[in-house]
C-alpha cells in the first residue's frame, strides 16, 4: 500500500479581503479585552524607555521584577548616564543579554542628557537616534507615554497573529507594521498592538492556538475550527 505524501503547510499570506475583515477583528478584540494596555510597569517616559529596552527577548513579568531595583538606583537619565556598567549588569542580568542591554541603557541615558536635555523626545526620528531604540521601541514610547500614534508596535505576538489572520505575508517587523497601518484607524494604532498581544498570550498561542474558543475563528484563514 502506498503511503500518502503529507501536504506542505500553506505559507501565511495577506488575503485580499483583509481590509474588509480588519474592522470586525478590531471590534471583537476590543470587546474581548477591554482592559488591554501596556504590561510594563512605569511612571514616566524614561522608565518606560528603560523597561522596553530590557523587554527584548524577555517577558514583561520578569522585566517588572527588575525595573524597581534599577529605577531606585538610577531614577533619572543623568544618574544612569554616570552608572558603572558592571553595576547595571548585575541588576539587569535576569532579563538576559545583559551586557548588550547595559550598553544600550547607559548609551541611551548619555544621549538623552547630551542631546535632549535629559527629556525623552516625542518623535520617531529623534527616538531612533538613541542607542538601543528601533521602530518597535519608539512606537511603544510614543503610543503609551505620549499618546502619539505614529505607527504600530510589532512584537512576536503581533507578528504571529498578523500572519495567521492573513493581514500580512511578511516576517519583517517593519513590513508587517506598514501592512497593518492602513487596515486600522490611526487613533487605534496603539491599541491594536495591545489587543493582538493579549490575544496571542491567552488564545492564539504559538505552539497550539486555541481556535475552538477564539472570537476570531470565523474570520481567520488559519483557524482549525
Amino acid at each position: 500500500m502506498s503511503r500518502a505524501t503529507p501536504s506542505r503547510p500553506r505559507r501565511p499570506r495577506r488575503t485580499r479581503d483583509a481590509p474588509l475583515r480588519a474592522p470586525e477583528i478590531l471590534t471583537r478584540l476590543m470587546a474581548a479585552y477591554p482592559d488591554a494596555s501596556c504590561a510594563l510597569d512605569y511612571r514616566n517616559p524614561f522608565e518606560l524607555l528603560c523597561a522596553t529596552i530590557l523587554s527584548a527577548q524577555c517577558t514583561d513579568a520578569r522585566v517588572n521584577l527588575v525595573t524597581p531595583i534599577l529605577f531606585a538606583r538610577y531614577p533619572t537619565p543623568e544618574a544612569l548616564a554616570r552608572a558603572k556598567p558592571a553595576e547595571v549588569e548585575a541588576i539587569v542580568r535576569p532579563t538576559g543579554f545583559f551586557r548588550n542591554k547595559t550598553r544600550s541603557l547607559i548609551g541611551m541615558a548619555q544621549a538623552l542628557v547630551a542631546d535632549f536635555g535629559g527629556v525623552v523626545p516625542q518623535s520617531m526620528e529623534e527616538l531612533r537616534k538613541l542607542p538601543g531604540v528601533g521602530r518597535k521601541t519608539a512606537n511603544v514610547i510614543l503610543g503609551n507615554a505620549y499618546g502619539i500614534n505614529d505607527g504600530i508596535t510589532v512584537d512576536t505576538h503581533v507578528t504571529r497573529l498578523s500572519r495567521r489572520l492573513g493581514l500580512t505575508r511578511h516576517d519583517d517587523a517593519v513590513k508587517i507594521e506598514f501592512d497593518l497601518m492602513p487596515l486600522f484607524p490611526r487613533d487605534h494604532w496603539g491599541l491594536i498592538s495591545h489587543l493582538l498581544i493579549f490575544h496571542g498570550r491567552q488564545v492564539c498561542i504559538a505552539r497550539r492556538p486555541r481556535c475552538e474558543i477564539c472570537v476570531l475563528s470565523d474570520l481567520c484563514p488559519s483557524s482549525r475550527v
